[in-house]
């Protein structure tokens, strides 16, 4: 068996592969970096598989947290591992969008899936998961709750700070004005949607595109970069373990190799 880990800031990933380089576990755990969800998930993902340590081969970690686990064979980044798991979920696709809870991606990738290009936002907020739970605080709902409550708008407030602290004061400053919170929402999804097309932009992106990451759960979003890209952009099946689905195909191709 074949091992991916995909630490992120706010959740744990773990992929296992077979002999036939079939993905057979797929485990999630709403832990980041700097806590046990780690462990969890791959409990999960054995148990999914129904095997123990002592069957795997070959182990990869990525994500924001892989210097912190000692006990992969190799390393290997986050963007690589990105490419790499869409190329092998088969997606006809020329460039990624990975949003997470801490940084943002667009990558440019080749017709072998290798990357050709990339931007990553990881000095601000704007533009990633976090700005969106900020914006959820604000509004007083969950963040699984902003997709409905920003569907449920009629009109665009534009939030025109690209910095998060200045965006929730804007926000506020909204609702004091009386501005109903779905349009607000619909706001915050319009205002990374413009962030991550700067980024698309110094790519030189194009389409087919598709997102990966955990903000790909939320349809509003994804409608609103692809409003804002003037293109579809698909959210892919698994979208929080690509990365790790990634990691564990270079495992297996590692230990061949």
């Amino acid at each position: 068996m074949y091992v991916g880990i995909d630490i992120g800031s706010s959740s744990s990933k773990v992929a296992v592969l077979n002999e036939e380089k079939e993905l057979i576990a797929l485990a999630i755990t709403n832990l980041g970096t700097g806590t046990n969800g780690v462990e969890v998930s791959l409990k999960e993902a054995y148990e999914q598989a129904k095997i123990k340590q002592s069957d795997v081969k070959y182990t990869v970690v990525t994500g924001y947290g892989r210097m912190t686990y000692a006990s992969a064979n190799a390393q290997i980044t986050e963007i690589t591992c990105h490419a790499k798991g869409v190329s092998f979920m088969q997606y006809d696709a020329k460039t990624i969008i990975d949003i997470g809870g801490q940084d943002a991606k667009v990558i440019k990738i080749d017709p072998d899936g290798r990357v050709a290009n990339f931007v990553m936002n990881e000095k601000c907020a704007a533009g990633t998961g976090r700005f969106l739970e900020v914006m959820a605080r604000v509004l007083g709902c969950k963040l699984k709750e902003l997709s409905n409550l920003a569907q449920a708008s009629d009109k665009d407030v534009p939030i025109s700070s690209v910095c998060t602290v200045f965006a929730e004061s804007e926000v506020i400053s909204c609702l004091s004005a009386g501005e109903s919170r779905n349009n607000v929402a619909r706001g915050a999804h319009n205002a990374v949607a413009r962030r991550v097309a700067g980024m698309y932009n110094r790519v030189s992106g194009e389409a087919p595109v598709v997102m990966t990451g955990g903000v790909a759960l939320n349809d509003d979003m994804v409608q609103s970069l692809s409003k804002e890209l003037h293109t579809q952009v698909v959210a892919l099946k698994h979208c929080q373990g690509v990365g790790a689905i990634g990691a564990a195909v270079f495992a297996y191709e590692k230990y061949h190799k």
